[in-house]
């Protein structure tokens, strides 16, 4: 009996996605809408940022899907360990906050596609696609409101200072944790309360996240 050619789709390789989420019923919703694509395989899933790098040297992947805020580590800094020591893996960004900071914060850390998580997933499943060709996908409104709000004022020390304050620490703790001195670190929160527009350091912290800068 001759043998059917096959399709095109049956011969198409399928992507393979490491899907990576810390809430258990998105992630779950993810793989399954991704999974009804034929040409899409979600072959990994992880909850934490911090396991996103050994989960991608266990099982090989083409595309990384992290979200944002994950514990261990954000998506941002995952996509930027990914970026340095798996370079062939692209990354795409979701988040459920469109903050215009958020977006050039992906694309500073090697990120391929920056979407939000209520796009519909024929969306989402065309930018891995799209990734694949070699091709950089933006959610079209977050790149217009990141243009609009210019670049991200705090300096990496500064970003650094007013993210360990979040907690309320005082001074003199932060100098201890950062290893710097009392003054510095009062400078540089100082800095990025005027950089913010804030009245103090709480605000400056609501303010900076608000539009993804910390």
């Amino acid at each position: 009996m001759t043998a059917q050619p096959e399709s095109p789709q049956d011969s198409r390789k399928a992507i393979r996605v490491l899907l990576a989420e810390d809430q258990s019923m998105v992630r779950e919703a993810l793989a399954a809408l991704l999974g009804l694509e034929g040409d899409i395989d979600v072959v990994t899933q992880v909850a934490r940022g911090d396991e996103v790098l050994d989960a991608a040297r266990t099982t090989p992947v083409d595309v990384a899907l992290l979200d944002i805020e994950m514990p261990g580590m954000t998506g941002l800094d995952a996509a930027d360990l990914l970026r340095r020591e798996l370079p062939a893996v692209k990354v795409v960004i979701l988040t459920t906050f469109g903050r215009p900071g958020y977006l050039r914060r992906a694309m500073e850390s090697g990120a391929d596609a920056f979407l939000v998580k209520d796009a519909p997933a024929a969306r989402l499943a065309d930018a891995l696609r799209r990734v694949l060709r070699g091709e950089r996908v933006i959610d079209p409104t977050l790149a217009a409101a990141a243009l609009a709000e210019g670049a991200n004022p705090l300096t990496d020390r500064e970003r650094a200072v007013l993210t360990a304050s979040a907690d309320g620490s005082t001074n003199a703790e932060l100098a201890k944790a950062l290893h710097l001195s009392h003054g510095t670190v009062r400078n540089y929160l100082s800095t990025a309360i005027q950089k913010t527009g804030a009245r103090n350091r709480a605000e400056a912290v609501r303010i900076a996240r608000d539009k993804g800068w910390l």
